[in-house]
């Protein structure tokens, strides 16, 4: 009786010290934890921005930029890596260390389009990656070079028709959302094109400007200076609504395609397993640069809409978004280059 009781007491006081000691350690533990997120950054944040400079993503990751380094303290450095789609730097991005100094801006291209375009991509757009939050939609504008016949959707459907594979539409690459964009709108009006990839928006937009080619449907923060200089001539917008930068403009639904809806959208993601702390911060800082006043007033100018929510929702919308594309994909038969 003695021994058994001593045996228990030994073991109840065992357990007292390991309770204690487990106690103390996840208080340790636990400190430092909450602390990451008050304590972060310390250092530059790369923003890896997949293509190449001057495109819509360029534009919106260098304004968001500018706005959160105000609140996190650091600089925010903008960094290009383009290539395969966007599949580069979203590539090079999961492969960092998950400590929230490198983030991407995700695009609709790289994180719904490529998965089905691609079928070895260096990264999983769900599995490989810690979406923080979305940060703006953006319409895409169809316009034509002035020499082309037509005014108005219409009028372009009707030319189309009448000289399949005629006009020659430019975008930023194979299964780039521009290219995207194009297809659904040809799948709608049942028409021909002869698509002309390009390594980026930028040069795409520079030879629709000298004739080279006719057309394209890419983002209109790329294009609004120059429908505004009347050297780009606008057909439609691929947008819900008409773009307050340019009001005249016709969404593709009003001009006869009801339903339609091909806009572009991104987001900032950071590496898998980047600690919650880290991501609940930079959702908070990201979310309160894109509310303000003068950050929407910037996008509206350019042509594009706040966009923000939790990372969570974020993550389904990514997985709805592949779903959704995947099958026009499939449809068009598209192939990667």
């Amino acid at each position: 009786m003695v021994h058994e009781a001593r045996r228990a007491g030994v073991e109840v006081s065992r357990r007292t010290v390991l309770g204690g000691a487990a106690a103390i350690a996840a208080g340790f533990f636990a400190k430092p934890f909450a602390a990451l997120a008050q304590e972060y950054p310390t250092r530059n944040v790369t923003l890896i921005v997949p293509f190449t400079p001057g495109g819509s993503t360029d534009i919106l990751a260098r304004l968001l930029g500018q706005e959160l380094e105000k609140t996190l303290g650091q600089p925010i450095v903008v960094e290009s890596r383009p290539g395969g789609g966007g599949s580069v730097g979203v590539g090079f991005v999961a492969r960092a260390n998950p400590d929230g100094y490198t983030l991407v801006m995700g695009h609709i291209g790289s994180l719904a389009v490529a998965p089905s375009l691609y079928p070895k991509l260096p990264y999983d757009p769900v599995k490989s990656l810690s979406p923080i939050s979305g940060i703006a939609k953006v319409h895409n504008m169809l316009v034509v070079n002035p020499s082309v016949p037509a005014q108005n959707l219409s009028e372009l459907v009707a030319y189309a028709k009448a000289n399949p594979g005629k006009l020659n539409y430019a975008s930023g690459g194979k299964g780039s959302a521009a290219h995207i964009a194009m297809v659904a709108l040809c799948d709608a009006a049942g028409i021909q094109m002869t698509h002309v990839p390009y390594k980026g928006t930028a040069p795409a937009v520079t030879d629709l400007l000298g004739g080279r080619v006719q057309l394209t449907f890419t983002g209109a923060p790329n294009l609004i200076q120059h429908v505004k200089a009347g050297t780009l001539r606008p057909i439609a917008v691929s947008g819900a609504t008409r773009l307050a930068a340019a009001p005249d403009v016709p969404t593709v639904a009003e001009a006869g395609y009801p339903g339609f809806e091909a806009s572009q959208w991104y987001g900032i993601l950071a590496p898998a397993e980047t600690p919650a702390p880290i991501v609940e911060r930079l959702n908070t800082e990201i979310v309160k640069v894109m509310a303000s006043p003068a950050i929407a007033e910037r996008l509206a100018a350019e042509g594009a809409d706040v966009w923000t929510d939790t990372p969570d929702d974020f993550r389904g919308f990514i997985g709805q978004e592949i779903v959704r594309w995947g099958d026009l994909i499939k449809k068009a038969r598209i192939q990667p280059e």
